[in-house]
């Protein structure tokens, strides 16, 4: 049948994701860092995913494509979400996951002679065998693998950061890490909607602060949507501020 439909501008499009997690039905996804109409009966035509598009490279079109399969999209969300359940149920509270990879098992890191306030530029500390000290506090890391409760949120301020951030800023540990609890992620590379996980976080539990650090590259710029969009959705009124890092690790805007 000949009907509306989207059409993805490969060439327009810079990787960020964004159109992928406004998408409520699934029909995009994410392929080698582009955005692809991955199934054509999952669009219903309505175009949600236009105006999330930072770049314009979204639009309509009037082509033979499959119907729209209600039932279907129904059912993969059904499935989505079951799976989603199982993951939390299994490391909301810390535990190691299914898999059994230890990676996922939530601890506390203690962190003796590091600053315990929120650095803004402390000096590096060093260890008995001169070892610069690490100011990570807690492990896991990174947000598909942390926990939605965990000890370590009471009361704290948060650090959400794009993975390329700590290799470009040559003082991260003491100018952001410091008194924080890191997570980390990449909008464009983990294929995942940061906004529902960091909802959560932020409504389970009492974070004081959140300080978003990301590059200058539009990528980028979803792991700040996602922290804009859990805020919304968490209903809480918490502090939170933006840095934005040169890809030589200059601050260009906060």
């Amino acid at each position: 049948m000949k009907r509306k439909i989207i059409k993805i501008d490969e060439e327009r499009c810079n990787g960020c994701g964004i159109c992928a997690k406004a998408c409520h039905e699934g029909a995009i996804g994410m392929v080698d860092g582009k955005a692809r109409l991955l199934r054509e009966d999952y669009c219903d035509g309505l175009g949600d995913c236009l105006p999330a598009c930072p770049t314009g490279a979204i639009s309509f079109e009037e082509r033979e494509a499959p119907a729209y399969d209600e039932a279907a999209v129904k059912a993969a969300q059904s499935a989505k979400a079951g799976s989603a359940a199982n993951h939390e149920k299994a490391g909301a509270d810390g535990e190691r996951l299914p898999c059994g990879c230890p990676g996922s098992e939530s601890r506390v890191l203690e962190r003796a002679g590091r600053e315990t306030a929120p650095g803004a530029g402390n000096p590096p500390a060093f260890g008995p065998g001169g070892d610069t000290l690490s100011a990570l506090r807690q492990w896991p890391v990174q947000l598909k693998l942390v926990p939605v409760r965990a000890p370590y949120f009471d009361g704290a301020d948060l650090l959400i950061a794009a993975d390329c951030t700590a290799y470009a800023c040559g003082d991260f540990h003491g100018r952001y890490m410091d008194g924080r609890v890191t997570l980390i992620g990449c909008p464009k590379l983990d294929g995942c909607d940061y906004a529902e996980k960091l909802s959560e976080i932020l409504s389970q539990n009492d974070i004081r602060s959140l300080r978003v650090v990301r590059m200058e590259v539009p990528c980028c710029g979803g792991i700040e949507h996602a922290v804009r969009e859990a805020l919304r959705q968490s209903g809480k009124v918490i502090p939170w501020q933006v840095d934005v890092l040169s890809t030589d690790g200059r601050v260009l805007s906060r």
